[in-house]
């Protein structure tokens, strides 16, 4: 604990240090600043964000009202919908590069579910009953589970990242962090706006959209996308595309405002995403006979699953949203936001990728969530808050059988079908004390139900279980059968937020948080009963694992220099992470030795500590040059992490946070006529670096046989620290109405995991998924 608190110290010191030579710049500049304004130029009108750099006056809603994003005493990063398009960024994982110890990716074997990791905090299985341990939002709407969740990025205002807890603020708690999709509001004249992309790999993509008023008081708007390029590799036993994309998107919204109090939004969206399954690169040779080589390719596979009861893969998500904004004074309003939820997945998975039914897992996957969240928001002279209430009814199901080729051919088959009940009341003031001193108190109420159905049968032979196409299969007993009546807890817990904000100057903020987070219990979908000697107790007793809690500090210093040209943000943080929920499986053996099927293992690790330090910036050292970037760091460690009376934290590390990540931005920007429309062009470079990252959390020996044996394939998913390249060339008209621009990414073409499955014990199946390889395509956006 001497220890923990020490090294808490240390980065918090680093913290204050930074701040004080910041503090001493400060005064250096506003000496200066005083030396030369009596021949100073008058100001230049602040820029509105035009692209990659503007000057300065970002808004975001963090705080659930408008306002700029260095007065919010929380770390939060945000990216308009013009800086995202200039660099040619198709989804938030290619976001993740540039903000702080966060991590945003494709969840492995798949192409639009996201995996998000915030400060060490985040949640990798994406099966049902894992609750995120990072929130994703669409206009303030909570998206309860993670499929669907990762579309390509259209028709978006901005895109906000939220680090550390967010429970005081949110409609659903989120305890390591949040990413928010915020839409644009529509124009009061018509428009219309194309938008068409063609690249290597045969990308093309096309984006459609307008809006128009249907009388003083309506205005519609509608878009329709379509994404669409060939696969990265290819099957080379069947020939079909592999990191393929075939994706159709649109979204509808229709905004009603009869007076200057009251707005009324609503909004319906879809994503059809009919790609090719993802298949997995094997880092192993096949088991005998056939000895199957590793291939050269990082993106070409031999698996041979690609349809689940004769259907293709194809993930479905759909939503409808009505916001509902009564602005009852100048001071306070109130908002209403009702919504609903839903995808359909059928997700072929072929665990061995080889050419042979070994180890395969076709998939079902089905999600229904409903919320309604009232919101008070006050902003006054003095006090500016919010307060709200919360509740959602959703249902995670699915259904998947484990085709496994031994002991003659094995059909593994589970059922889960999880409900979750929650509601909250939340609140938050900010209350300012004089001009330089605020303080901040916050605090949520969390009722979190969950029950769950689990069913675990394994049936003879390798055609499945009668459920996934196979009426005649022979089954054994069941493993598992537990009704909602037997799998049933309830987790309340109050979190409250403390907080100080000291302006010591005028463009110079710092402040100190208290924050608490929570995420609710939970039971293993895949919990073996039939015997399983390794099984946690928590399985046996039908228990489930208790709720994760978070307890962190942050220290944070946001500053701005020259008129806001030059901007900083610094946040040292320390939390005292308890439960964690770690979920894995693990190999079944019967009586011989053989292995027969496979089992979950979701456990508590009982303590751990996060620290890190993140530095921001953002500098306009001229009219035509800008900069931005960012530094971090972190270290998590387990401290205690019980299986079978065993300690393994001391062989675990945490997965999906590198210790160390880097990003760099620089923009050139000069006049360039074109077309006879004036304009300007734009070159764009960004480097960005990742430290060593691992897909799981044990990589060391534990003395626990049964785990240990996976030490060596974990290992082999790791990724080496890496670095990666980007740039764009952006032309825009005088106007704004016409933008073409020339965009690479990963422009030296580096290979690097993302992703992967260890699991060594069937047939030495190794498989990893890698980010995308160099891409070049050019884009051309014209508004009417």
């Amino acid at each position: 604990m001497a220890t923990q608190r020490k090294h808490a110290l240390r980065v918090l010191n680093a913290a204050i240090a930074l701040a004080l030579c910041q503090g001493a710049l400060t005064v250096h500049a506003q000496e200066a600043a005083a030396d030369t304004a009596k021949d100073a130029p008058p100001a230049k009108e602040t820029k509105k964000d035009q692209g990659a750099a503007s000057s300065e006056q970002i808004v975001v809603t963090a705080r659930r009202r408008e306002e700029l994003i260095q007065d919010v005493p929380a770390a939060v990063t945000s990216f308009s919908g013009d800086q995202i398009d200039r660099a040619g960024i198709s989804d938030v994982t290619g976001l993740a590069d540039r903000i702080p110890n966060t991590t945003l990716k494709a969840s492995r074997a798949t192409n639009s579910t996201l995996t998000a990791f915030i400060r060490g905090v985040g949640q990798q299985d994406p099966v049902a009953g894992y609750e995120q341990g990072v929130g994703v939002y669409l206009d303030d709407v909570y998206m309860a589970r993670p499929q669907g969740a990762l579309t390509d990025i259209y028709d978006l205002a901005r895109v906000e990242v939220l680090r550390g807890p967010q429970g005081t603020l949110y409609g659903r708690n989120t305890i390591g962090g949040a990413v928010k999709y915020v839409t644009k509001n529509l124009s009061p004249d018509p428009e219309l706006n194309l938008k068409a992309t063609l690249g290597n790999y045969g990308e093309k993509d096309l984006v459609v959209k307008g809006n128009m008023p249907l009388s003083d008081t309506v205005r519609f708007g509608a878009t329709l996308a379509t994404f669409k390029r060939d696969g990265f590799g290819t099957n080379v036993v069947n020939g079909k595309d592999n990191y393929d994309k075939d994706v159709l998107a649109g979204r509808a919204t229709i905004e009603w405002t009869p007076s200057s109090e009251f707005f009324v939004r609503i909004s319906g969206d879809r994503t059809s995403d009919d790609s090719l399954p993802k298949q997995g690169y094997r880092l192993t040779p096949g088991p005998a006979p056939t000895n199957e080589p590793v291939l050269s390719n990082y993106y070409d596979t031999r698996a041979n699953l690609y349809t689940v009861l004769g259907k293709d893969q194809e993930v479905i998500n759909d939503g409808a949203s009505a916001l509902i904004v009564w602005t009852i004074n100048p001071d306070l309003s109130l908002k209403s936001i009702t919504a609903r939820r839903k995808s359909h997945s059928v997700a072929p998975i072929d665990f061995d990728s080889l050419n042979e039914v070994l180890f395969e897992a076709p998939a079902l996957y089905h999600d229904d969530q409903t919320s309604q969240e009232f919101q008070l928001t006050y902003t006054g002279a003095k006090l500016q808050g919010v307060a709200g209430l919360y509740w959602m009814k959703a249902n995670a199901f699915d259904e998947f059988d484990v085709l496994y080729n031994a002991l003659g051919g094995l059909s593994l088959y589970t059922l889960d079908d999880i409900d979750t009940k929650t509601w909250a009341a939340y609140a938050e003031g900010t209350y300012d004390l004089s001009s330089q001193w605020n303080v901040t108190l916050g605090g949520r109420y969390t009722n979190d139900q969950r029950l769950a159905r689990i069913y675990k049968r394994t049936y003879l032979g390798l055609n499945g279980s009668p459920t996934l196409g196979n009426p005649s299969a022979v089954g054994l007993p069941a493993n598992t059968d537990e009704q909602k009546s037997d799998l049933n807890r309830t987790d309340t817990k109050f979190t409250p937020k403390l907080g100080v904000g000291w302006k010591f100057a005028p463009e110079h903020n710092a402040y100190l948080t208290y924050s608490e987070g929570f995420k609710g219990g939970m039971f293993d979908p895949r919990m073996d009963l039939g015997g399983n000697p390794n099984s946690p107790a928590s399985i046996v007793k039908r228990e489930g694992v208790k709720p994760e809690e978070i307890s962190s500090y942050e220290l944070g210093l946001k500053s701005a220099f020259q008129g806001g040209r030059i901007q900083t943000n610094i946040a040292a943080f320390y939390s005292d992470y308890k439960n964690v929920q770690i979920p894995g499986s693990i190999a079944t053996y019967d009586a011989n030795g053989n292995v027969t099927g496979f089992a979950g293992t979701l456990t508590n690790a009982g303590k751990a500590k996060i620290s890190g330090l993140e530095i921001e910036g953002l500098a306009r050292l001229s009219d035509a040059f800008f900069m931005s970037g960012m530094l971090s760091f972190i270290d998590a460690k387990y401290k205690e992490w019980i299986v079978n009376g065993v300690n393994i934290a001391g062989s675990a590390e945490f997965q999906n946070t590198p210790k160390n990540s880097a990003s760099l931005t620089a923009t050139y920007e000069w006049p360039m006529a074109l077309l006879d429309r004036g304009g300007s062009l734009a070159l764009n470079g960004t480097a960005s670096y990742k430290s060593k990252v691992y897909q799981s959390e044990i990589v060391r020996p534990t003395g626990i046989a049964s785990i240990d044996a996976t030490v060596p394939q974990n290992l082999m998913l790791a990724q080496e620290g890496f670095t990666l390249y980007d740039a764009s060339l952006v032309w825009t008209s005088k106007d704004h109405k016409v933008q073409v621009a020339l965009i690479g990414r990963n422009l030296a073409d580096k290979r690097y995991k993302v992703a992967g499955y260890a699991f060594g014990a069937y047939f030495n199946t190794v498989t990893a998924f890698y980010g995308d390889p160099r891409t070049v395509k050019l884009a051309a956006n014209i508004t009417f």
